[in-house]
């Protein structure tokens, strides 16, 4: 008796198993929900992209010189171009449940574009509009042949060998982490409605469920649908009783349905095509800049592969398929410059988490999300009601979605001995470094409108601001280096950093699983095999 009361307290209190693949993932990337509630699933992923998609053509638009109407047709053409790069992504990329949509990554690049004083002679608006977006085309096309280069020829891949779970925490954390900017700081422009769509989303999601008792997982996996359904309703009532009417244009823009003009800008039906604003325009600082930007998105998107393989409940990602990706993500580069779409292509984050909120991983749903991306961006009208949802509810979905990134790195922990004071300074010196000199090239740009990086050549400017003001940028380049050369040759070193853990999945095809997640559809791997 004494024994197996022993026996049961070394088990209480013994470590959770280590886990290669996520357990309580409903639907893992191979898999798929019955199709009703694929399509429900679908909708949501497409709904949580609208946010960063609008975001950004409203921040540059106008810069450009572009007034609704323009900003409605390159909203269009991204959700266009978004559909086609996450169609590929998943069917001949890493094969992932991601959605590719626009970059923050290149709004730094692209704002400069539109402010420089080549410009200056152009006095209508509309012209100015449509020389600015050709030299952002150029920049973009040119710039994602590194992407193209990194990827096909498999220099990600030497990376993604080298890569250990200890290195990959600060990258995984910061991409979640590093976008806090886009969350409660933007729910707090319009207090009235996006804490009220936070405080839902929470209480449907996480205690509905379990105070109903029941297998039903309706709130769990629907919990954004019903949430922005719920808020914007809401919204709509304040904005037509007259609650923001003598508020000020700030507020207004924050939290009235009506205020964005999309609506009213957006055709009923246009096909977005290649070259639809002219011949693109050249520029080789332009080009150097962008390539910055395209560096770091790799470097993001990595960060959120990672995450949603763990969320997918799918092994560890073969370093070629992450080089894979990186290639496919320079098509995708390729495709928005040609496009059109005034910013590159990443890796969704908040799509990402939206796997884990739902705990369904599943490629299909992505693939149809991808649809819906394509169905919207064809029918204008249809497309800009959902992406007049005003912004403030966007961002109390953010707090949320990017938290669950945020975890999956810190799910990577398990493989490494936090024991180790080596692990310790690796973790807690990265993070904060990626945390700290970003906050500071963000914040001296800011109050000073230029970065700390200020010489005569604007493009070598705006390549540091790029690459320093991206938390997980900077911390993946602390973390990779210190992680390859601290301690180098000592004997627990690999066991320390859980490389161990993750050496089964150097080569594709040294684990049996990998084929189930990551294989080419088609069996194209006989012609494009992996290594």
């Amino acid at each position: 008796m004494a024994a197996g009361g022993g026996g049961g307290k070394a088990d209480e209190f013994g470590p959770h198993p280590v886990k290669d693949q996520l357990p309580a993932v409903d639907f893992c990337v191979s898999s798929s929900p019955p199709w009703p509630e694929a399509i429900i699933l679908g909708f949501q992923h497409y709904l949580v992209m609208l946010g960063t998609t609008v975001i950004i053509p409203s921040i540059v638009v106008p810069l450009m010189g572009g007034g609704d109407v323009r900003k409605a047709k390159v909203i269009n053409t991204s959700l266009f171009v978004a559909g086609i790069n996450t169609l590929l992504q998943t069917l001949l990329g890493t094969r992932l449940p991601v959605v590719i949509g626009s970059s923050y990554a290149f709004i730094i690049p692209t704002i400069s574009i539109a402010l420089s004083r080549r410009f200056s002679y152009i006095i209508d608006p509309y012209e100015r509009f449509e020389v600015t977006i050709r030299y952002i085309q150029g920049a973009l096309i040119i710039s994602s042949l590194l992407a193209c280069i990194i990827g096909f020829f498999g220099f990600w891949r030497i990376f993604g060998r080298f890569l250990s779970p200890l290195a990959a925490v600060p990258l995984v954390i910061l991409t979640g982490l590093g976008l806090y900017e886009r969350g409660f700081p933007q729910v707090a422009k319009c207090i009235e409605t996006g804490l009220p769509a936070l405080i839902i989303l929470v209480f449907l999601s996480q205690y509905v469920p379990h105070l109903l008792k029941s297998k039903c997982t309706i709130f769990e996996r629907f919990a954004v649908l019903f949430s922005v359904a719920i808020v914007w309703v809401y919204a709509e009532i304040l904005t037509a009783a007259g609650a923001y009417d003598h508020k000020s244009p700030k507020t207004q823009f924050s939290c009235r349905t009506d205020r964005s003009g999309l609506i009213r800008a957006a055709p009923w039906v246009r096909v977005p095509y290649p070259l639809q604003w002219g011949t693109p325009y050249f520029e080789a600082g332009d080009v150097f800049a962008m390539m910055a930007a395209v560096f770091v998105a790799i470097i993001e998107s990595t960060g959120t592969y990672i995450a949603a393989a763990r969320f997918g409940s799918a092994t560890h990602i073969p370093p070629s398929i992450l080089s894979r990706g990186a290639g496919w993500q320079g098509i995708g580069i390729l495709l928005d410059g040609l496009f059109g779409t005034a910013s590159g292509s990443t890796a969704s984050v908040e799509n990402a988490g939206l796997l884990g909120l739902t705990r369904v991983g599943s490629r299909r749903v992505i693939q149809i999300s991808a649809g819906f991306m394509l169905f919207f961006s064809v029918l204008g009208k249809f497309g800009a009601l959902l992406a007049s949802i005003p912004l403030p509810i966007m961002a109390a979905l953010y707090c949320v979605l990017f938290a669950y990134v945020a975890s999956a790195g810190l799910g990577f922990l398990q493989f490494c001995n936090l024991n180790s004071f080596r692990s310790k300074f690796i973790l807690g010196f990265s993070i904060f470094m990626g945390l700290s000199v970003s906050q500071y090239f963000n914040e001296y740009l800011l109050i000073s409108g230029y970065g700390p990086v200020h010489t005569h050549s604007s493009w070598f400017n705006n390549i540091m601001q790029v690459i320093f003001s991206s938390p997980a940028t900077i911390a993946i380049f602390v973390a990779f280096f210190l992680d390859s050369t601290h301690s180098y040759g000592h004997s627990s070193i690999r066991h320390d950093s859980g490389r161990h853990w993750w050496e089964k999945f150097r080569n594709f095809n040294a684990d049996t699983r990998s084929e189930e997640f990551y294989s080419l559809p088609f069996n194209l791997n006989r012609f494009f095999p992996s290594f």
